[in-house]
């Protein structure tokens, strides 16, 4: 660069090119000097530097005329290097601009990455003096247009969702339909194939893990492996570059695009939370040497140290303006011009941390609900953190869902056969009106799940009692120790065809569970096909096969996909099992039928003190066609078939007496014991087998051990 700089503008923030020259912006309240780094396009050679004599409210900025999209740059910013007061600035260290929308490079790990020079006494007192730009990747500006055409966004409404969890490299890293050179990335998800087998098996929306740029752990390379997972976030505007066939951004948008074109919904899982610099012995990559201060949360007592929230060594500060700006310009451009639908929101109560506790609201909500396009997205906050009163399921403002860990706890506990779990069963599969109801909240605030990315799949949930981290090189030590899983007889793999056929009849239990509840189901990518991670329920670092969906189907995978996919046609043509408003349990029109009737296997209603017995295992749930108290889209009263749900975690068969309610027969849609999976009734096409023979009133359903049966009739209300 010959030309002298211009002054630029302090908005916006980061680098924007306006197609004759690029505006450089960078926050950094306490810096006495920002210098920016020009570097050649491959990233290794510095060729400029230029100090910036403009600052605007804190913000140090200018503008090159001269300056092109592929421009490659980094920041030196110089200031007090005093930890004990919380200032580490180092002008040896080249730090990322926060907001870079494209990354060049990886961080190569070397001690020069560090502000301190590491192995001398009380480390990061000292002061390191080496440079670290040959390990830092950079920052690249780019040219953010891009044709959208029609794109329109699904709009799914809440209570039709079936969201899909995914990691973006392992869900098509061994998909035989998608070219080899774009397995694993934001291409390969854009392929026909893949999004015809989302289509398929009937999700609507798919939850992305992380996609912001992130970093793999130091100690996790040195083992020989990476961070699969991608919570060790570097870059809150740039899609992670591993994930890229092509290497530009426009792949991220063209995957969007493909997807929404598809009605499929598009949420990423953001992690505000922390970032990958860690704690005070972590590197300096890019927060830390801008405004360490400002960004992060530190120890009142000692700002040397790092008050944390997320288990992770750091905190961001959102009670700072310039921090709370920088999540929100985020979440922004994600929205504006990424066109995501949604964002689920890591360990979110260290988001809404005050100095004096975890709040019901602070700025971060306030603003979010009154942002004209994020209020209108899809929000979902994972509700808890490990910091003391973290734990807010339930307690997330209205126009918010969450993880719900209390239905994948109190289902994991019915159908390994606990006693003492009915009542806390039944309140999770009406949408959990005790967690989300008090608050005007309803039954679509609970996002239901069984399995997640964190803990065993749905096919290691019952085939093994205990974890099997090994690979992970931290001697079997990590993961949680309280999984509530049952192995079904033996641990781990088995010929024993009991076992097998035992361990496939619980998962149809989950997945038909899951399904029929009230809420919102989550589903693990793989689930649907028995997906195993080799009892590893921590493998955020198996970069490998233990964590990549096997596409391979046998007649059992195959068996249980087809299950999975009548499951989620039977919720979608029946309102019934995702009703807009919790259940009333009050006679209908001024009759004698209720909307829900809980019952005993004799067909009679339950009793208050029969909710409490430690023996119960069995029961039975009647939802009237007519109890809905609902209009579609177009304003017209919405009414649906009656249903009978039969429920039996007992390893004994029981027969259960139909309740003596007036109506036609009743017939079997779903019997977990055979593997043929959910049919339609006898006379609408489906099979006409004697397991869906009619019933009438009063007549007994032989109900296997360990199994649910979903049995139907025309609405008895006129």
């Amino acid at each position: 660069m010959t030309e002298r700089p211009w002054p630029g503008r302090p908005y916006p923030l980061g680098a924007t090119w306006d197609g004759e020259g690029v505006n450089f912006a960078l926050f950094a309240g306490d810096a006495l000097l920002v210098e920016l780094c020009l570097f050649d396009a491959e990233g290794r050679n510095e060729v400029a530097r230029i100090a910036l004599d403009e600052c605007t409210d804190q913000v140090w900025h200018c503008y090159l005329p001269q300056a092109r999209p592929g421009l490659v740059y980094g920041y030196r910013v110089h200031g007090p290097y005093e930890p004990a007061l919380g200032l580490r600035f180092n002008p040896h260290k080249l730090v990322l601009d926060p907001y870079a929308k494209a990354i060049s490079g990886t961080v190569r790990w070397h001690d020069a990455l560090y502000g301190y020079t590491r192995g001398h006494e009380r480390e990061d007192l000292s002061f390191d003096r080496r440079d670290s730009a040959p390990f830092m990747p950079k920052a690249r500006v780019i040219e953010t247009a891009f044709s959208w055409g029609a794109d329109r966004r699904p709009d799914v409404p809440w209570n039709e969702a079936v969201i899909y969890e995914l990691n973006v490299r392992g869900f098509t890293m061994r998909h035989p339909d998608v070219p080899e050179d774009q397995r694993g990335t934001y291409a390969a998800l854009a392929q026909q194939p893949v999004i015809d087998y989302l289509r398929r098996l009937g999700v609507t929306t798919v939850e992305l893990m992380p996609v912001h740029a992130f970093v793999d752990e130091r100690q996790l390379v040195e083992r020989g492996l990476r961070n699969y997972w991608g919570y060790n976030t570097l870059g809150y505007f740039a899609p992670e570059a591993r994930y890229s066939a092509s290497g530009r951004v426009e792949e991220f948008k063209s995957m969007v695009k493909a997807l929404h074109s598809a009605g499929i919904e598009v949420v990423i899982d953001v992690v505000y939370n922390h970032t990958c610099e860690g704690n005070h012995l972590g590197p300096t990559l890019s927060l830390r040497g801008i405004d360490n201060a400002a960004y992060y949360r530190l120890d009142p007592a000692n700002p040397r140290l790092y008050t944390d929230y997320t288990g992770c060594g750091n905190t961001v500060n959102l009670t700072h303006p310039r921090t709370l700006q920088l999540v929100m310009d985020s979440l922004r451009y994600w929205a504006d011009e990424m066109h995501v639908d949604g964002f689920r929101f890591d360990l979110a109560p260290a988001l809404a941390r005050a100095a004096g506790g975890v709040e019901s609201w602070n700025s971060l909500f306030d603003v979010i609900r009154q942002d004209p396009v994020l209020s209108r997205s899809k929000l979902i906050a994972e509700p808890w953190d490990v910091g003391a009163g973290g734990y807010r399921v339930g307690n997330f403002p209205v126009g918010w869902a969450e993880w719900n860990d209390r239905y994948r706890d109190g289902m994991r506990t019915y159908w390994k056969g606990d006693g003492g779990a009915i009542g806390e069963f039944a309140r999770r599969l009406t949408g959990s009106s005790d967690l989300y109801g008090r608050s005007g909240r309803r039954p679509h605030a609970s996002v239901n799940f069984v399995t997640s990315h964190d803990g065993f799949t749905l096919a290691d949930l019952v085939s093994y009692n205990e974890r099997h981290n090994e690979a992970n090189g931290e001697g079997g030590a990590d993961g949680h120790n309280h999984n509530i899983s049952w192995n079904c007889g033996v641990e781990g793999p088995t010929d024993d065809a009991q076992v097998r056929a035992l361990r496939a009849r619980q998962q149809r239990n989950f997945l038909a569970t899951l399904l029929l509840s009230q809420g919102v189901p989550m589903l693990l990518a793989g689930d649907e096909i028995g997906r195993t991670q080799r009892g590893n329920n921590n493998a955020y670092c198996q970069d490998n096969e233990v964590s990549w969906v096997d596409w391979t189907l046998d007649a059992e995978r195959a068996s249980l996909l087809g299950f999975v996919r009548r499951l989620i046609e039977l919720r979608r043509e029946h309102p019934a099992f995702r009703r807009r408003d919790f259940f009333q349990g009050r006679p209908l029109h001024g009759g004698g039928f209720k909307d829900i009737l809980w019952l005993r296997p004799d067909g009679a209603e339950m009793s208050d003190q029969e909710w409490e017995r430690e023996h119960a295992r069995r029961l039975a749930v009647y939802l009237a066609g007519d109890g809905l108290n609902e209009v579609d889209r177009r304003g017209r009263s919405l009414r649906d078939d009656d249903f009978l749900m039969l429920f039996n975690a007992d390893h004994e068969e029981i027969a259960f007496v139909l309740p003596a309610l007036p109506g036609e027969p009743w017939r079997c849609l779903l019997d977990t014991a055979r593997s043929d999976g959910p049919g339609r009734p006898a006379g609408a096409g489906g099979p006409t087998d004697p397991a869906r023979s009619a019933f009438a009133a009063g007549a007994s359903y032989a109900l296997q051990g360990r199994s649910l049966a979903l049995l139907t009739r025309p609405s008895a209300l006129p």
